[in-house]
């Protein structure tokens, strides 16, 4: 039977050792921990934010920028694509549906993305949380994490504010007519209107429009917007360069069109069409298993890094047990000289050692999940999607296989304490 009172009586009368040899196993454990659930949430997060987006088709350059731009809504400029792309994409027969993805304009720090209803309902199965879509006007869907409702109304910021080259669209107020339930993506956040309305905003005629409209309605207020009216503005590194490309060639393009393909066949062979000299299409999974390669490397790095902390770890645990056996050997020697069982002598040792790896470890399990979770919120805010932050199976065979490496290491102070005989252990030899 293991002799708690005994255990606890010395851990109350070494406190000051106790507490420091528990703070730094916690501290390693915690670094393991929150650097793998770090690194599994935000897998699965971006993973989850790109499931709607089978494929993207954009102009020449970075995939990985145009994923982020397009699918994350991460501000970047894009060179765009003419919208006759759009309309032979949308009439292909491959195609179930196709989307436009515009953007460049602001509402209080939230991106306005000119699109049409196929990307709002996602082909008809996702259901508005609230209202309805909007028309061809100035309207507007909202995501969950907006803060708007149906009915409020907004004018657009070219840019972000304070920054160079952002400005004001207060002649045009768009309204709110629907909500989209929430699901955990950069989405929850934007505004959604037609992308007919975006081009319009910035001077430039839609595929289809006369010449001389400039009259348009949002269904409650009229304004007026003639080509002369186009603000000059510079790329300001942060918002995109649409504005600025078709003012000076008043002519309606995308930075992105979101794809959603009949079949898998089909979205092959519309990747293989699109990659030419003017257009790049890629799959946003593909990308993203690039990007977690990277993590991967990353994720190996800090984790040779953890271990070799714990390995100092368990050279500071191992110099405490043989100062531990030090000052407990008369103790040792007179329960020897009573007569107790070396059974007895090494539960003594092994169980008051290994109480204090258990105790580190569990406190590190809890304040790496602490910490993992305080880092989650901050990286959900600024990469837009949900991390989720949960203790799984991995982590609980870590946490196994730590105490059984520590059980292990900490069988030999445990034999040795008894090794010696009780009337030397008296004399302190």
């Amino acid at each position: 039977m293991i002799p708690w009172r005994l255990i606890t009586a010395d851990w109350r009368r070494l406190w000051p050792g106790v507490v420091v040899v528990v703070i730094l196993i916690a501290l390693a454990t915690a670094l393991s921990i929150s650097v793998s659930l770090q690194e599994r949430a935000l897998r699965m997060g971006s993973a989850k934010a790109a499931d709607r987006f089978d494929l993207v088709i954009g102009a020449p350059g970075s995939e990985t920028q145009l994923v982020l731009s397009s699918v994350f809504l991460q501000p970047s400029a894009l060179t765009l694509i003419p919208a006759q792309v759009l309309d032979e994409v949308q009439k292909n027969p491959l195609v179930a549906w196709a989307a436009p993805v515009a953007f460049g304009d602001f509402y209080q720090g939230m991106p306005i993305v000119g699109t049409n209803e196929a990307l709002v309902t996602d082909g008809g199965k996702r259901p508005l949380q609230a209202g309805r879509v909007f028309n061809d006007g100035f309207e507007a869907v909202v995501g969950a994490g907006t803060g708007l409702s149906i009915g409020s109304t907004f004018s657009p910021v070219h840019g972000q504010v304070g920054e160079e080259g952002a400005h004001a669209h207060a002649e045009v107020r768009y309204t709110v007519v629907g909500v989209l339930p929430a699901d955990g993506s950069a989405w929850d956040k934007a505004i959604l209107v037609p992308v007919n309305a975006v081009w319009r905003v910035h001077g430039i005629h839609a595929p289809g429009d006369h010449d001389d409209e400039h009259e348009h309605h949002d269904g409650e207020e009229g304004h007026e917007h003639a080509e002369g009216d186009a603000h000059e503005h510079h790329d300001d590194g942060e918002a995109h360069s649409q504005d600025a490309q078709q003012e000076h060639h008043h002519e309606a393009g995308v930075p992105a069109i979101v794809v959603k393909p009949l079949s898998i066949a089909g979205a092959y062979q519309l990747r293989s069409l699109y990659r030419s000299t003017a257009t790049q299409a890629v799959f946003p999974g593909e990308v993203l298993v690039k990007l977690y390669s990277i993590l991967g490397d990353i994720r190996a790095l800090l984790m040779y890094i953890s271990i070799g902390t714990q390995g100092l770890v368990g050279m500071a645990v191992a110099l405490v047990a043989v100062m531990h056996l030090r000052q407990r050997q008369k103790q040792i020697g007179a329960l020897r000289a009573f007569g107790a069982p070396r059974t007895g002598i090494f539960l003594l040792i092994w169980s008051g050692l290994m109480s204090l790896v258990f105790a580190g470890v569990a406190i590190g399990v809890g304040l790496g999940y602490v910490a993992a979770q305080a880092v989650a919120i901050i990286m959900s805010e600024k990469s837009g999607f949900v991390l989720p932050i949960a203790l799984g199976e991995d982590d609980l065979w870590f946490v196994l296989l730590l105490l059984a490496v520590a059980a292990v290491v900490l069988t030999l102070p445990a034999v040795l304490s008894y090794r010696q005989s009780p009337a030397a252990a008296l004399r302190g030899e």
